[in-house]
């Protein structure tokens, strides 16, 4: 089964925050999006509000609910009290943890499970029983270790930072390198039953690597290089494109 695309907003909540103005509008696009065939949005509310807003996330509860039922709404962040009371006021049905610091630009690491495992395990219990899948961004670095641990926090999956596999787009061998890693630690988390997502800095011209070489790859979050196509071939046809990037016949 081909990977499901969920479509991250946070970069046209960006460039709408730009001009104290209602466009480019996300609920229009988001919109635009699950028409073209897209399996859910995602987005990421960081404390500053820099790009998505609190006050968007009841408006793309209610498209969801409203209109695409079938669609899923993912919300990543750090696991603040905050962050987790705004989970549970919207219900979500995935909820995507990172490690990020409040002030960092992008998500650019995983969590070290070594040292974090403790933290995240009432987290994780808190979110599963408000009925909410959790999945936790992890360092696609071929460490079985650490997903043995990721496993052991009761996450029902892991999102494999993909940033080092998308930096390598001048560099096709590093990029074989850092694709194998990828797929190493993505058959660690399958054989102990962990369900495999990813995201970051992935595109049409990488995604079908990706996805031969994990096959059971459930989801791809896509925000900034989905955001840059659409600029240029609108974006319902860029969603066409990343969905046949990911292995759908449409």
């Amino acid at each position: 089964m081909p990977a499901k695309l969920s479509v991250n907003l946070n970069a046209v909540a960006m460039l709408r925050n730009r001009r104290d103005l209602p466009w480019p509008s996300v609920m229009h696009l988001g919109r635009v999006a699950l028409q073209a065939g897209a399996y859910g949005l995602t987005v990421h509310p960081r404390p500053d509000q820099r790009h998505i807003r609190f006050s968007d996330l009841p408006d793309l509860r209610a498209l969801i609910d409203d209109e695409f039922p079938s669609a899923e709404f993912n919300i990543e962040g750090y696991p603040s009290e905050d962050f987790l009371a705004l989970c549970e006021r919207t219900q979500p049905e995935q909820v995507t943890l990172v490690p990020d610091d409040p002030a960092q630009a992008t998500s650019d690491h995983g969590f070290d499970f070594r040292t974090q495992s403790e933290m995240l395990r009432p987290i994780i219990a808190r979110l599963k029983r408000g009925g909410m899948r959790v999945s936790l961004f992890a360092d696609g670095d071929g460490d079985e270790e650490a997903v043995q641990l990721a496993k052991a926090t009761g996450a029902d999956r892991i999102e494999l930072y993909t940033g080092p596999y998308g930096g390598c787009f001048d560099a096709p061998a590093k990029a074989k390198d850092m694709l194998e890693l990828l797929g190493r630690t993505a058959d660690a988390a399958e054989a102990l039953g962990l369900g495999v997502n990813a995201g970051h800095d992935l595109t049409v011209a990488n995604l079908p690597a990706l996805v031969k070489r994990i096959p059971r790859l459930a989801e791809v979050s896509i925000g900034h290089g989905l955001t840059a196509d659409a600029l240029e071939y609108g974006m319902a046809e860029t969603v066409r494109r990343y969905r046949r990037a990911c292995g759908e016949t449409i």
